[in-house]
């Protein structure tokens, strides 16, 4: 769009890809979030002394932070953003429910109001006993499974309140929960809208978000395999419903539990960008970045509503994490050693991560995004495959042996999930055989290549199946 870019980092970040390619690069403080990423004051302080016109939050720290869009407000600077109003409206998970009861739509029963942090135990077991069990308890101004636990009867739930308060407090500042009963066996199905200042409101082609560990999405595709024409125009209408309600500008996302009779629920509103939004853009063509920035300088959409939500072809995504699969997905921060990454038709690698960078262990462990685009679900997933089989991380280990895994899972491939489908994978007997052929072999390999090296005559020149044997156990040492 031709528009000069400013980045932002703390101390660990001093490398990171962001900044290398940003046009200017600004330190904002310590490597702890609290002291740098989530410093609304030095952010809008290098918004002031950069001359920056807008500032894009992004999908995580501030991204739904209705104080940071207060802040850019009062600095005269755009923030690429719903208002600070909408954000605090729908941030609360409690008031949310209320604007959707207002719009017309189903919620997820439970409680209206955030459970009173001086209720006695019994008081929240009655509450509880009214909502129902199972249930689940949600921090109100949470997000990514952050502050939530699952109770299964009146026995857990202190401690689970506990466990729920704790947590929601330390992510997010907040210790504030809610009551909310468990729809067995959903799938986790999601709508993209952007509105504009004139009053339009655009919906896009569902997203499939229910593959899912500990709460947090890992693999999502779109379209969902099992939403027909006729359910995808109610459930966008629902969307295009809440958000109406609120008068949304800018992009975000309603998101909707789907049970096994087929009848949806809100459950959420994001008010920013998702991480997912690449296979939105994959399968409707739109950029939702440069939407986003033209929506916030004030233009029409200029988009049809109707071709947003019929899908071309089929789009799957993988968040690849810094993570051990067969150490119960532990972060493995360290040096990328070496790194290769998918390319061809159909495939897109949205990145943060290069060959030397230091992956820290401050944040979120997400390094890159592989998604991938096939006129069908079967060729989407075929694509996803041979992608994933072309993507060498070395010095860390990463997920992808455990999505090789789970696209192979016959479940998985005939669109038979639900939101406990990895649960109930990884505590079968074969749930810890997520590593791929190679990772298995990965030892021996390394060992058959030292102890040929270590034979050679000395002084001898590499004869040509010396270097043919090289060129091999160099795709080994990709693997490590």
């Amino acid at each position: 769009m031709g528009i000069k870019t400013v980045a932002v980092y703390s101390d660990c970040d001093r490398a990171a890809l962001h900044v290398r390619l940003a046009d200017e690069a600004w330190p904002i403080g310590p490597s702890a979030p609290r002291e740098s990423y989530l410093r609304i004051d030095k952010i809008v302080d290098v918004a002031r002394r950069a001359g920056v016109d807008a500032v894009h939050p992004g999908y995580g720290f501030l991204a739904e932070n209705a104080q940071f869009a207060s802040a850019c407000v009062d600095a005269r600077v755009t923030f690429i953003g719903p208002s600070a109003k909408t954000i605090s409206l729908m941030g609360s998970k409690t008031a949310a429910r209320e604007t959707a009861l207002r719009a017309g739509v189903r919620v997820v029963p439970g409680t209206e109001q955030p459970i009173d942090e001086t209720a006695s135990e019994a008081a929240v077991r009655e509450i509880a006993d009214r909502v129902g069990y199972p249930l689940m308890l949600k921090a109100v101004a949470g997000g990514g499974g952050k502050g939530m636990r699952t109770v299964a009867s009146p026995e857990d739930l202190a401690g689970a309140l506990r466990a729920a308060r704790s947590e929601a407090l330390s992510a997010f500042g907040d210790a504030a929960v809610y009551l909310e009963r468990q729809i067995l066996a959903p799938r986790h199905i999601e709508v993209q809208v952007v509105g504009d200042e004139h009053g339009t409101i655009v919906p896009f082609v569902e997203r499939e978000c229910t593959i899912q560990r500990r709460h947090q999405k890992v693999i999502e595709e779109s379209p969902s395999p099992v939403v027909s024409a006729g359910l995808r125009d109610r459930i966008t209408s629902a969307a295009v419903a809440v958000a109406r309600t609120v008068n949304y500008t800018n992009a975000g996302t309603i998101e909707f539990l789907l049970d096994e009779r087929g009848e949806f629920y809100f459950l959420e509103m994001n008010t920013r960008l998702q991480v997912e939004h690449p296979i939105t853009e994959m399968v409707t063509g739109v950029d939702l970045v440069t939407t986003q920035i033209r929506v916030a300088r004030g233009d029409k959409l200029m988009l049809n509503a109707g071709t947003c939500v019929v899908p071309r072809g089929h789009a799957i995504e993988c968040r690849i994490y810094a993570e051990d699969p067969d150490n119960n997905f532990l972060p493995s921060p360290g040096r990328i050693e070496g790194l290769r990454v998918p390319h061809g038709p159909g495939v897109r690698d949205d990145s943060g991560a290069y060959e030397g960078e230091e992956v820290p262990i401050f944040y979120d462990p997400l390094i890159s995004k592989l998604i991938t685009w096939g006129d069908t679900r079967e060729h989407a997933i075929a694509r996803m495959r041979r992608a994933l089989a072309e993507y060498h991380v070395r010095g860390i280990k990463t997920t992808i042996p455990f999505f090789q895994w789970v696209l192979e899972d016959d479940d998985f491939v005939a669109g038979r999930f639900d939101t406990s489908f990895l649960d109930r994978k990884l505590a079968a007997p074969n749930g810890r055989a997520v590593r791929g052929p190679d990772a298995e072999h990965e030892e021996l390999a390394v060992i058959a290549a030292a102890i040929t090296e270590i034979t050679r005559t000395p002084g001898s020149a590499p004869t040509a199946s010396d270097s043919t044997r090289w060129r091999s156990t160099a795709r080994v040492e990709a693997l490590r």
